[in-house]
């Protein structure tokens, strides 16, 4: 069993009938693994829902587990970035967030790899 955090890319993808997306969100389910959002993905995805009352970014949220980072996950998300701007990268906010909110526990599932290339994290995509 693998735990996956959804990344923005891949709910939105989801809604939106993709079918690789479609066909890896059934294969979490049938292969067990663990399905988990955190604040920043909902809040993202949110965003950019139709309505303020999208049913199906309503459903995929109650089908899937809601994840709070710790304290000590802020800090690492943070460390991340002041490592990535010392090298002259940027490594945006809500990405060391959801990356810090994975690790080590979680594999990060996303279409973007490179957002999280700057960070220790798990990517898988799809």
């Amino acid at each position: 069993m693998t735990r996956l955090l959804l990344d923005t890319t891949f709910v939105i993808d989801f809604l939106r009938g993709d079918a690789s997306a479609v066909a890896r969100f059934d294969r979490i389910f049938d292969e067990g693994d663990e399905p988990v959002v955190n604040e920043i993905v909902a809040c993202e995805a949110w965003t950019g829902a139709p309505t303020s009352s999208d049913h199906a970014l309503e459903a995929l949220m109650g089908a899937v587990e809601f994840v709070q980072p710790s304290a000590e996950s802020a800090r690492l998300g943070g460390a991340w970035r002041q490592e990535a701007r010392t090298r002259g990268a940027t490594l945006s906010l809500a990405d060391a967030l959801i990356a810090a909110a994975a690790h080590p526990d979680a594999v990060i599932l996303t279409r973007n790899a490179r957002d999280f290339a700057l960070t220790p994290a798990r990517v898988e995509t799809y």
